[in-house]
């Protein structure tokens, strides 16, 4: 907290703080898959992670900084860093370029990762560097390798990674494209979102590997079979995240919703059925398949990728309901 005198111990207050997160994310049952992750969230500190970050305030954003000269300002920085909710980290003309995301989301996909001792994981979008850190504190720091285009963002991410004693491979990249000096992985997990799935992650990783990445407001979890074929289903956790920079990117114009009733305009599972059908299927075909079907959960729902085809589904990957993704 630089050479401010907090008038209370800041330590003591992180450690508290941290203790509080650990107990909400183990009420929330995110980690009941793999338990071991609880011990990684005790130690790793994320306030060294979020020296700053912006709150939304009326009218644009508050900056809370670890330096402020106001004692109740930094401890108010300190709380919030330890609050499970997203931090927005980075921010350009208006524009959300980075964050460090909700911890208990962030406890799902490590769970859902189900990484071995001894795995190697590429993580894809290094953020603040508290996932690596995560990741590295499980793992060991020469099996964890983060990526990330934005060489500010890299360069933070190690200076935050070795105040906290951790020193994973950190690598300035477009991370579509992977970090093929250091494959084969284990394990790739991607926190920023996309809306196909790069080969490179596939001839990157080895046979029966696993690849956790967000795609249409949801997290799918992919087996990959070999540099050719992946196949898996979504998780029941919605997820936003920021946009991939460098490889393929959500977007295009905003869908006409007409004809379409306002409650399901409004529903979360509704929205992600638009997002993955988006360019196969209009609004009203949506509307129609997602109430025949009873209006699906995510896990419904998968991605099969073979050869140069790839596609989603619901229910079965050879069924009647496929719609193609943006190659």
């Amino acid at each position: 907290m630089g050479g401010h005198a907090p008038d209370r111990d800041s330590d003591g207050l992180a450690a508290s703080a941290r203790a509080a997160l650990v107990r909400r994310i183990d009420a929330s049952g995110a980690w009941a898959a793999d338990p071991v992750w609880r011990e990684a969230f005790a130690a790793v500190p994320r306030h060294l992670f979020v020296p700053y970050y912006y709150v939304g305030v009326a009218g644009g954003y508050e900056r809370r900084w670890g330096e402020s000269p106001d004692p109740e300002a930094r401890e108010r920085w300190l709380g919030g860093a330890y609050e499970d909710t997203p931090l927005a980290t980075r921010l350009r003309d208006g524009e959300l370029l980075s964050s460090s995301s909700q911890p208990s989301l962030m406890a799902d996909m490590l769970a859902a990762l189900r990484v071995k001792d001894g795995n190697t994981v590429l993580e894809i979008g290094a953020g603040t560097g508290y996932n690596a850190a995560l990741l590295a504190h499980r793992l060991g720091d020469d099996h964890v390798t983060t990526v990330d285009l934005d060489p500010e963002i890299t360069e933070s991410a190690r200076r935050h990674l070795a105040a906290a004693g951790y020193h994973p491979v950190v690598v300035t990249g477009d991370g579509a494209r992977g970090v093929p000096e250091r494959a084969p992985f284990d394990r790739i997990i991607a926190t920023c979102a996309l809306c196909t799935v790069p080969r490179a992650w596939l001839a990157q990783s080895r046979p029966g590997g696993r690849i956790l990445m967000p795609l249409a407001t949801g997290l799918v979890v992919l087996t990959v079979s070999d540099a050719e074929h992946a196949e898996g289903r979504f998780l029941h956790t919605p997820a936003y995240f920021v946009p991939l920079r460098g490889g393929s990117r959500p977007g295009g114009e905003p869908l006409q919703l007409g004809g379409v009733p306002r409650r399901a305009r409004e529903d979360d599972l509704f929205r992600f059925l638009l997002a993955l059908t988006r360019g196969s299927l209009d609004p009203q075909e949506a509307h129609a398949l997602w109430e025949q079907e009873g209006r699906p959960q995510r896990e419904r729902y998968g991605i099969t990728v073979s050869g140069d085809r790839e596609w989603a589904w619901l229910d079965d990957p050879e069924g009647p309901y496929a719609w193609p993704l943006p190659s």
